[in-house]
């Protein structure tokens, strides 16, 4: 299974619809069930000072970790950039879950990252610093990380993203993800 993060926290946001776009690539060309985890869905009841005591997680962080992470072999970081690097609350995730059956979670699965920004560098940094996460966790990183700048542009007025090259280039990265 993969499964598709989208790594914002806010509502409405654009990460969840470039997410949304790669999932959907993803599914054209794997021959395995893609699910979409988008963080501004999820119950954030979990956040609390003992949330990174063995047995006091919240049992929605529990079934989301056993639905999403756990069951999943390979993963897709759609992360924006925020303060020149990706969000907190994908950090936070990461380190909710890592609490409960750390090796699990990350240890010798696939990882491939898409950066999105509303600037020129496709939040090149913030899937430079996921990386580094990830190989800490134990994950291999997919070489061809996809940048993907000035996301307004890319866009018609109904928020589809129509721009040729963009749509080229996130099924090139999909066709690479599934060959990882």
């Amino acid at each position: 299974m993969i499964t598709v993060i989208s790594g914002s926290n806010r509502k409405g946001s654009e990460c969840l619809r470039f997410a949304r776009l790669v999932a959907t690539r993803l599914e054209q060309h794997a021959g395995e069930e893609v699910k979409l985890l988008a963080l501004e869905d999820i119950p954030h009841n979990w956040f609390f000072p003992e949330m990174y005591d063995k047995g006091k997680q919240d049992p929605a962080l529990t079934q989301l970790q056993d639905d999403f992470i756990l069951a999943a072999d390979k993963f897709v970081f759609v992360i924006p950039e925020y303060n020149g690097t990706y969000p907190g609350a994908v950090k936070l995730f990461i380190d909710a879950v890592s609490v409960r059956q750390y090796k699990d979670n990350f240890t010798g699965k696939k990882v491939g990252m898409v950066g999105i920004a509303s600037g020129r560098a496709g939040n090149i940094r913030g899937m430079d610093h996921l990386t580094t996460v990830m190989h800490h966790l134990g994950a291999s990183v997919l070489p061809f990380q996809l940048p993907i700048s000035r996301i307004k542009e890319l866009m018609d007025e109904h928020g589809q993203v129509t721009d040729a090259a963009t749509l080229e280039a996130i099924e090139k990265f999909a066709r690479e993800f599934v060959g990882f």
